[in-house]
């Protein structure tokens, strides 16, 4: 029990810096969104550079992260070795990467659509390198228990990102019309540009904060060891980029799929905001993401945990669930972090949802084979899921849009949660709850059905009615799986 409650402590350090990041980082949505129009085709812009990014994040770290959690906590290895090890080549590889694409801009940006401002890929480039390297100081830092000053500086880096683009988008519009001599540099239709530039000067000065992990040891390649690494993580790259891709394919394409790629950036735009709302989901999943991935190792040298991972899927279950109803119950009020324009899109919110949450139980299933060493099932399971993503979108996105998208995200997920279910149970079976879970996503998926489709035209009455069906979850919770009792503070009030 005392190894869940540093899972929940943790897990409350990273969920509270990555909700709250995430919020301030929200406010970036009606920003964008208000400056430039759906019919603009702008914000599509944005969608698809940034799953672009995503991917090559992936293709950056190239598993080197859980690598670094594998061989960190492997009994006999040196951590400092490992970590200068992984640094070093993460560094050196992240160096070639900007090199090579800023040689080779122009072409790059004439395949991607982008020959008009090749300078935003450049920008988009030379930050994502110098995100993919300080994922292992973030690494250290989170094996090292130090969540603190992990959020501290995940906080720090999106309020920078935020005051750029508050400069950029909004002060200097009204500078430039105040001090237009002082302003002549400053173009007002270069929307997409500045946000680029703000994203770049925020991944350059996070590098000052890690200044003393990148101090105090010898920069050395253990070239053993990392063999081993590699042949460790290189099936990780496999899975991440079929993982990210299971994410990102269908904006990465969507260009692609239309003739008329006005109407594809509007609709990508529509689509990219809505599919905003749904990211609340990621929030949760990355905070449980950032405390369970030590966690897990840290167990598996102590022996068999799968009791614990047992008990930890059911509350992320519940967890997540209890998100789920949250935002689909409040839509009414959140939906206005968009403007009306891009309202149509809101059908795509709660099938994305549903299908971040089989990517966080996947998440939490997919460590039968990393803790066997067998990370190739990973790449095989998200190398079919991402097919099934391809597929979908390539048959019925020319033709039904954006919501065939994300239809296709909820079957590919679908797919790789079961195979990865079914075979982990042969490879490394563990007694999940699955009656308890199951009872859990019946009863969310009634109050759901009831909040959504019982007609109640008044918005306050409606937004009372869902919220007496969020308290039913929440009394069921407290009922089966969290007596008040249980938790010190209340518990201290009854005693009294």
């Amino acid at each position: 029990m005392a190894g869940l409650k540093s899972l929940a402590k943790d897990t409350a350090i990273y969920g509270v810096s990555t909700i709250v990041g995430r919020f301030l980082n929200y406010l970036l949505v009606p920003l964008y969104t208000s400056k430039m129009p759906a019919a603009s085709g702008e914000y599509g812009i944005l969608t698809n550079m940034y799953a672009i990014i995503a991917l090559l994040m992936v293709i950056l770290t190239y598993g080197m992260e859980t690598g670094f959690f594998r061989f960190a906590n492997k009994e006999g290895n040196d951590p400092v070795k490992v970590y200068s090890s992984i640094l070093i080549t993460v560094g050196s590889t992240s160096l070639v990467f900007i090199i090579l694409c800023l040689t080779f801009l122009n072409p790059i940006a004439g395949f991607l659509g982008y020959s008009e401002h090749p300078e935003y890929l450049g920008m988009m480039f030379t930050a994502v390198a110098f995100d993919a390297f300080l994922t292992i100081p973030f690494a250290y830092l989170r094996n090292a228990k130090r969540p603190i000053k992990f959020a501290a500086i995940k906080m720090s880096n999106i309020l920078i990102i935020i005051l750029l683009n508050l400069f950029f988008l909004v002060a200097c519009p009204w500078l430039s019309e105040q001090f237009p001599s002082l302003f002549t540099w400053y173009d007002p239709t270069y929307k997409a540009g500045y946000v680029f530039l703000s994203n770049l000067i925020a991944s350059v000065l996070q590098i000052f904060f890690f200044i003393p992990e990148l101090r105090g040891f010898s920069y050395t390649v253990d070239r053993k060891l990392m063999k081993q690494i590699m042949a460790y993580s290189f099936p990780m790259l496999i899975l991440g980029v079929a993982g990210i891709l299971n994410q990102t394919i269908d904006k990465i394409i969507y260009p692609f799929l239309f003739d008329d790629k006005a109407e594809a950036n509007v609709q990508l735009s529509i689509y990219g905001a809505a599919s905003k709302i749904a990211m609340i989901m990621a929030m949760c999943l990355q905070a449980f993401r950032y405390a369970y991935e030590p966690f897990v190792f840290g167990k598996s040298k102590e022996g068999d945990g799968r009791t614990m991972y047992a008990m930890a899927m059911k509350y992320f279950v519940i967890f997540t669930l209890l998100g789920f109803l949250g935002v689909m119950f409040y839509l009414d009020i959140i939906k206005y972090i968009i403007p009306s324009d891009y309202w149509e899109g809101l059908q795509v919110v709660p099938i994305v949802m549903a299908a971040e949450i089989l990517m966080g139980i996947y998440f939490n299933l997919s460590f039968w084979y990393k803790l066997i060493d067998e990370t190739r099932w990973g790449a095989y399971f998200s190398a079919t899921g991402c097919a099934v993503i391809v597929i979908l979108n390539v048959l019925f996105v020319p033709t039904y849009g954006y919501i065939a998208s994300a239809w296709a995200g909820l079957a590919g997920y679908a797919t790789v949660t079961l195979l990865s279910y079914f075979i982990g149970q042969k490879k490394y079976p563990i007694a999940y709850d699955l009656r308890s879970i199951g009872t859990y996503v019946l009863l969310a998926a009634v109050l759901y059905v009831i909040g959504e489709y019982v007609p109640i035209d008044h918005v306050v009455l409606r937004l009372l009615f869902r919220t007496l069906l969020l308290l039913l979850f929440v009394g069921y919770i407290i009922k089966k799986d969290l007596p008040l009792k249980q938790i010190p503070l209340v518990n201290r009030f009854i005693k009294k």
